[in-house]
């Protein structure tokens, strides 16, 4: 008797173990969302319900357009294990030069675009050859072109402010994709949420039969439907709440393109497993075969045209261009990639993942200023979640 009665305690004590070890897993997996869903009830509740209204959102989305898209690309550097502390300055010189070519030479508003998406390239070039080539360390290199930059901004601003972009330039940022096609835009908005959900349920279920029929390991059915099941609610809330005041904006559009296109090539091309190959480990990476030195280059390229499109999207919406823009634009979207779960030593990360971080920081920036809370207040609080981001991602991996 007890024998049998030892075999059912341990029996007992295993299913225990297995399901508070299922539920830790679930809790450090999705600390994110969790910290994320936190953050949105308290301040609905401290700014008495306005947070999620449509208006409000729409603007968490413009006002923090240039976090998301400077996200993007700081999040492949940080998986190679680098960043990027030119990117504030980046930012406002091209904004400048867009400035200066369209308001005061007069050219054609998509001629001065590609122009300055290539000077944004030439510039990102730059640092990754003195990251790559040179073997420069990054911090140094960036941090070099943080200074240059902001001091060649002023330079051709001459230390003035350039101001009223044509209405075509606007519409980047300021413009709605309804404008275009209906004076009503709550049903048309409604309907491409239901596209995208329709698109997005049927990625999931493929990707999940791809893995089943290889055998890797998959979550459970029930697991995978309650997935899906809160991420298509969540894409219809966000368009039915869009619709409810102007429809789509344009910049959510050039979001969901980028972000799209960094999902697409770290999770299903050779250049995305290289890079987090490389930020797991770069002699390895050497060894096996990886041209790290051209992946490097590329990557700090790549986060040059984000620079230089969050540079014109930023200028557009404030429909001006200064020297000082820009300015710690840097460590905003560094710390989004590091609360949305990026190791600080590279190799690990989503994009999904940074895109929430910077969904926390643009909360954070609207949430506090809802409440009147100072810029001095906002930086300091801004630094504790980064520090206590990082502070729970050291403390998970220490016990994993």
């Amino acid at each position: 008797m007890q024998t049998q009665e030892a075999i059912k305690n341990s029996g007992l004590n295993k299913e225990e173990n297995s399901i508070r070890n299922s539920a830790k897993k679930f809790l450090v997996n999705n600390s994110m969302y969790i910290f994320l869903a936190l953050i949105i009830i308290l301040f609905q509740i401290l700014t008495d319900g306005i947070l999620l209204l449509p208006m409000n959102i729409t603007n968490v989305i413009l006002q923090n357009s240039y976090i998301f898209i400077l996200t993007i690309g700081m999040l492949m550097l940080v998986l190679l294990g680098d960043i990027d502390l030119s990117v504030g300055s980046v930012l406002a010189f091209t904004g400048a030069l867009s400035a200066v070519l369209i308001i005061e030479n007069n050219m054609n508003v998509y001629l001065a675009i590609f122009i300055c998406l290539l000077v944004g390239l030439l510039i990102g070039a730059w640092h990754g050859f003195w990251v790559a080539y040179v073997h420069v360390p990054a911090f140094i290199a960036t941090l070099a072109g943080l200074l240059t930059f902001r001091g060649l901004t002023i330079v051709i601003l001459d230390g003035q402010t350039i101001s009223s972009y044509p209405r075509a330039f606007q519409l980047m940022s300021s413009g709605f994709l309804t404008d275009a096609f209906t004076d009503n835009p709550f049903m048309l908005t409604l309907g491409l949420g239901f596209i995208f959900v329709a698109l997005y349920v049927f990625m999931s279920i493929r990707s999940r039969m791809k893995d089943l029929k290889f055998g890797a390991n998959t979550e459970s059915n029930t697991r995978f439907i309650l997935k899906i099941t809160a991420f298509s609610l969540a894409i219809l809330w966000m368009f039915y709440t869009f619709g409810n005041y102007e429809g789509i904006p344009n910049v959510l559009i050039i979001l969901s393109i980028l972000g799209l296109a960094a999902k697409f090539i770290t999770d299903r091309t050779t250049i995305g497993r290289h890079i987090y190959a490389i930020g797991g480990n770069e002699k390895a990476a050497t060894l096996s075969g990886i041209n790290t030195k051209r992946v490097k280059f590329w990557t700090f390229a790549s986060m040059g045209v984000m620079s230089a499109i969050a540079g014109m999207v930023f200028s557009a919406r404030l429909n001006a261009a200064s020297a000082q823009a820009g300015s710690g634009f840097e460590l905003d979207a560094i710390a989004a990639c590091y609360i949305g779960g990026a190791s600080t030593s590279g190799g690990i990360g989503t994009v999904v993942g940074a895109l929430v971080g910077a969904l926390v920081m643009a909360l954070l920036n609207n949430g506090m200023s809802l409440m009147g809370v100072g810029t001095d207040w906002q930086m300091a609080i801004k630094g504790l979640v980064l520090l206590f981001a990082v502070a729970i991602d050291i403390y998970n991996k220490n016990k994993g």
